[in-house]
């Protein structure tokens, strides 16, 4: 699909906009923001130049100190460089960052022409979640996970947008900074670090560097240029050494001293909240909606399983419907299957509108994935022209597991679960999403910087709104057979197995970081209440100790739930669920706030999510 990275779309009535590019711009960046409409100066006003000169010094420099982000959105002009890790460059990044944050703060929405006024609101969030993460997060100083994965190469490995050889070179530079990533690791980290952060990131920097030693080793053993290949096996092994030592130095030297106090605090938690997503709830309000919410999806789980088998526990029926699973040989085909019929459920329902012809190739995790990945989507950056394929990963069972684990594994791969994940991933979650972007106008700010809520919020809520649809009936029955409605049961108790993951999440996310909740605390309240065993819980507790943003899946489906309502009542009869996704979905991935001023006309009805 072609790309369309211009910004002439929404500036209102008979407006475009001539977007001002500074000359100092790199090549990709004057193409990206060039418009080829020719428009009278006098509707370009001082403001909009100002805010066009902000934007674009920003950008360049945003880019500039995070290369691999660059080349992950499709701009190959940074490939094989790393962000300098120094204090100094650090110190200086997190400086521009403040400077870029009073430049846009000095600007004057009403003075902007309205596209720039949108663009501005998704720019200061972006710098806000930025500066959050240098200043609140600490991520820098407190965290060693931001050094334990910073050799990535994944992107060189997954996506063929250079000849092999250019990226193995790519690949071989990136690797020849880990001696100097890691020394400035160990200069920047605290003396003393959270002990949550140090294990996952030992746990983090072992597997990369079992990914480079091995499966890396394997995906280069193609490499025919013998120079180049020894050139590669010399410093891949030196890359090796350095991630494992770094590892080995944080069993030494922080796990020991480490400590337990890793909640960023409620001020820190409301700030998140208000200047990233410009959600303006307390986080008790917002504990208050996910424990309401919780409670309401342990009666609709428990409806479901009646359905299905009423003489039993909910929790036995779904432990039930999980034995309804896949062979190893029959998962891809299978889920490939399935999600052509998800496809086709959302044309024949006129649900949304599909851009794209292409389809999602439905692949096996690559092995050095599989040890952090159940399934996931690879959809390349919205500026990528070459290695354009989509590739939704689902992870196998091991063939020489013992049967007992191959089993256990697969029922996780249930048909129902698999098919509502599958839905979470493609159709119509972040895969289409990804589409309705590429193929619309959104500005280039707009496809680069994203909200997390709306992003994970989006695939949240597509879950929910294709069972509310019916999806589920069995084929070939008619829906008020009695096979359909039991087959509908089972994808609503595998849906709602999802939503009270996430419901837990938020619940947990405000009682770790505003309540002094325990890591053991956090982990029986994810088995009490979404009914995980021990070492799952645990695993989903122990995020929440550093990703306290997990709490926006449910915030933005119950944000996009109410942005729905208010959308249906304002269309009255001319509702249609089709034009309101594609609305939605047209322009870019914004805080959900921002959505609701641009598509209802009483856009200052924001008070409360519910």
């Amino acid at each position: 699909m072609e790309d369309t990275p211009s910004g002439a779309a929404r500036c209102g009535p008979g407006v475009e906009m001539v977007r001002v590019v500074a000359v100092r711009c790199k090549t990709w960046l004057i193409a990206a923001f060039a418009l080829s409409t020719v428009v009278q100066a006098a509707e370009i006003s001082q403001s909009d130049i100002e805010f066009s000169r902000v934007s674009n010094t920003f950008l360049e420099g945003y880019l500039a100190w995070r290369p691999q982000m660059a080349t992950d959105l499709g701009f190959h002009d940074r490939d094989g460089n790393i962000t300098d890790y120094s204090l100094a460059s650090i110190q200086t990044e997190r400086d521009r960052l403040r400077r870029s944050a009073e430049a846009l703060g000095r600007l004057r929405p009403t003075e902007l022409n309205p596209q720039n006024r949108y663009d501005l609101q998704i720019l200061r969030a972006a710098v806000a979640n930025e500066l959050m993460r240098f200043e609140s997060l600490d991520a820098y100083r407190a965290n060693p996970m931001t050094y334990a994965g910073a050799i990535d190469i994944n992107t060189y490995l997954k996506r063929n947008f250079a000849p092999f050889e250019q990226r193995v070179r790519s690949i071989i530079r990136i690797e020849r900074s880990a001696p100097v990533v890691f020394e400035h690791a160990r200069r920047n980290l605290h003396p003393s670090l959270a002990k949550p952060y140090v294990e996952t990131a030992i746990e983090i920097a072992e597997g990369s560097a079992t990914f480079l030693e091995r499966d890396l080793v394997q995906a280069v053993g193609s490499l025919e240029d013998p120079v180049l290949r020894r050139e590669f096996e010399e410093v891949n092994q030196r890359a090796i050494q350095e991630v494992r030592g770094f590892a080995e130095w944080l069993k030494r030297e922080r796990l020991p001293r480490s400590h337990m106090r890793y909640a960023i605090g409620r001020s820190a938690f409301q700030k998140m909240l208000r200047e990233g997503e410009l959600i303006d709830l307390s986080p008790g309000r917002i504990l208050a909606i996910g424990l309401a919410e919780l409670e309401k999806e342990k009666r609709r789980f428990a409806e479901a399983a009646a359905v299905i088998d009423p003489s039993k526990p909910p929790i036995e029926v779904f432990r039930q419907i999980q034995k309804d699973h896949p062979t190893i040989e029959g998962l891809i085909p299978d889920t490939t299957r399935n999600l052509e019929r998800i496809r086709q459920y959302l044309i024949d329902r006129n649900l949304v509108s599909i851009p794209s012809e292409v389809r999602v190739k439905v692949k096996e995790t690559p092995q050095f994935l599989r040890a952090s990945s159940f399934a996931s989507m690879d959809t390349p950056g919205p500026f990528e022209t070459r290695a354009t394929e989509a590739f939704y990963y689902v992870t196998p069972a091991e063939k020489e597991w013992p049967k007992e684990r191959q089993e256990e594994w697969l029922t996780a791969f249930n048909y129902y679960t698999t098919d509502v994940v599958s839905i979470h991933e493609a159709y119509p979650g972040h895969y289409l999403q990804a589409l309705h972007v590429n193929a619309s106008n959104a500005t280039v700010l707009e496809k680069i910087f994203t909200s997390y809520a709306f992003v994970e919020g989006w695939a949240h809520y597509t879950e929910q709104m294709m069972i509310e649809e019916g999806f589920g009936d069995t084929p070939g029955k008619s829906s008020d057979s009695l096979e359909s409605i039991l087959s509908r049961a089972k994808y609503r108790l595998a849906q709602s197995d999802e939503a009270l993951l996430r419901l837990c999440r938020l619940c947990v996310a405000v009682k770790t970081h505003c309540q002094s909740m325990t890591l053991a605390e956090a982990t029986r309240f994810f088995e009490q209440n979404c009914y995980y065993e021990a070492k799952p819980a645990y695993q989903e507790a122990l995020r929440g100790t550093f990703d306290p943003g997990y709490r926006y899946y449910t915030l933005g489906k119950l944000q996009l739930l109410k942005l729905r309502d208010d959308y249906q009542r304002e269309q009255g009869g001319k509702f249609s669920l089709r034009t309101f996704h594609d609305e939605l979905l047209k322009r870019g991935s914004p805080p959900i706030r921002l959505l609701r001023e641009q598509m209802l006309q009483e856009s200052k009805i924001w008070p409360h999510i519910l």
